[in-house]
């Protein structure tokens, strides 16, 4: 079987179409990311709170430590091996994930995923800044004591102090991003290994406290599960662990176009998921243990983990250090998909800059602290995330691999001619659109369906399991969705 291949633009390039290009969406002419940028990155996204308490979260399940291990792990495999597929068309072609879609949805009905994708990125930036900023609260109070009268509520369900730490951490990622992808880049080669240091500084003072032979790994809270039980609790882990990092997962692609070649994208998603992932969660198993014996009871959080310190210093640092952590994965994972993603509905209109500061604002008036204070949030979130997600993956990779097979005309991504290879109907390619509904429908519904007959007291909780698998049930039905319907009626051909 010959190599998949894409007609990447030669020089001079061909007149691309104003309305579906610009210098952001147009084919890059050179990739030269390294493996270790996407290892980097991957670092970024891992060691964020959002994670941190979603690892700890699954203690709650009645699991055992090395059952949670497990579950990370594998879950954290099954992301690897979506991730290679869906960064290949990107990295192959030069262009970002809305780009992309063109292949599948046609050159206006990509739109329809982007718009998806950035819309969900709006609401993650606006909790993770939330997030980030109370570990900056923390530092406030404890060098500035007086700032406390600020940390009333006060409107909208959030303090003068937190509107303020809200506010510097939106004009330092404001500010990082404006600085475009270089600066980007050069931030979270940075800050991935610097929060590695502190996570493993903490992780030793903490032991070194508590002694490490009062350090026990078992963290199970609630009822024990027997080995059969725990085996649909396990299952439920690792699917949510493949949601919580769906999002990125998704638009992966704005990445790995920046790789030099697929194998280097292959070798930092190895090093970066994985083994990173694993290496996190020893730590976080281990940093948790340390809390029950140190303080009395087991801390999840590691901003509160911070807090009980009690150390001016030990403050400082890991405040700024989650700050940093939370602030390199809300780049990454929900300022450059919004930012690729809405300049892809109007590229004249709406830059890579553009796009990125509507998300920016757009998270403000979502009012994060509101809807994420919930300690039930997590799972309900990820839940929904996954729902919403899970086609619009399905549908890209079943679309790329089966339909087109992997053989794409990079020129044709760009053109309102009629009679281009991506023009379909009107530019929309209806099986794509009936695929989405088709599989978007029974995902969503499997993620709010059961907690609301529980909220309405029709039933008592029995189905609420299957919120978890929303992602695998929408990734599954997008994909065969697609390709039935491709094959009762094709579009998508492949290009020469």
């Amino acid at each position: 079987m010959s190599e998949p291949t894409a007609s990447i633009a030669q020089a001079p390039p061909p007149p691309y179409d104003p309305r579906l290009t610009n210098e952001d969406l147009a084919p890059l002419k050179k990739q030269t990311w390294s493996s270790y940028n996407i290892f980097a990155f991957w670092m970024s996204d891992v060691h964020s709170v959002g994670g941190y308490v979603t690892a700890g979260s699954l203690f709650a399940l009645g699991l055992a430590s090395w059952q949670v291990l497990f579950a990370l792990v594998a879950g954290i495999v099954i992301v690897q091996i979506f991730c290679n597929l869906v960064a290949k068309p990107s990295q192959v072609t030069g262009v970002p994930y809305p780009v992309i879609n063109r292949v599948v949805f046609g050159v206006l009905g990509a739109n329809i995923p982007a718009i998806v994708r950035g819309s969900i990125a709006i609401a993650w930036y606006g909790v993770q800044t939330y997030l980030a900023s109370q570990a900056l609260i923390i530092i406030f109070l404890k060098f500035w004591p007086a700032t406390a009268a600020l940390n009333e509520p006060s409107f909208l369900g959030l303090s003068a102090l937190g509107y303020i730490c809200y506010a510097i951490l939106w004009v330092a990622q404001a500010a990082v991003f404006w600085r475009g992808m270089d600066a980007i880049k050069r931030f979270v080669d940075w800050a991935g290994p610097a929060v590695y240091v502190v996570m493993l500084v903490l992780a030793v003072y903490l032991v070194s406290q508590a002694g490490w032979e009062n350090i026990s790994l078992d963290l199970s809270q609630g009822d024990s599960l027997g080995f059969a039980e725990s085996i649909p609790v396990m299952l439920g882990a690792i699917a949510l662990v493949v949601s919580y990092f769906s999002g990125p997962m998704l638009n992966f692609g704005d990445f790995s176009r920046y790789s030099r070649s697929f194998e280097a994208v292959k070798r930092g998603n190895l090093l970066g998921l994985p083994v990173n992932f694993l290496f996190f969660s020893i730590l976080t198993v281990i940093t948790a243990s340390a809390t029950v014996p140190v303080f009395g009871e087991l801390i999840t959080d590691p901003i509160h983990t911070v807090e009980r310190i009690d150390t001016p210093f030990a403050i400082l640092l890991g405040g700024l250090t989650f700050v940093i952590a939370t602030v390199g994965i809300n780049i990454v994972a929900n300022f450059i998909s919004p930012a690729f993603d809405f300049s892809n509905v109007s590229p004249q209109k709406i830059s890579w800059r553009t796009g990125g500061m509507i998300a920016a604002v757009g998270s403000v008036i979502l009012t994060p602290w509101n809807w994420y204070s919930n300690p039930d949030a997590i799972h309900y979130t990820l839940g929904l995330l996954g729902a919403l997600i899970g086609p619009l993956f399905g549908i890209l990779i079943a679309g790329y691999y089966i339909c087109a097979r992997q053989r794409v005309d990079v020129d044709a991504l760009f053109t309102m001619d009629q009679t281009g290879r991506y023009w379909f109907t009107k530019g929309y390619n209806p099986n794509a659109i009936w695929a989405t509904v088709a599989a978007g429908v029974p995902a969503i519904a499997a993620a709010l369906v059961p907690k609301m007959l529980v909220d309405l007291g029709i039933t008592t909780g029995g189905m609420t399991w299957i919120a978890d698998y929303s992602w695998f049930i929408g990734c599954g039905l997008g994909f065969v969705a697609l390709i039935v319907l491709e094959r009762r009626s094709p579009r998508i051909t492949a290009a020469v």
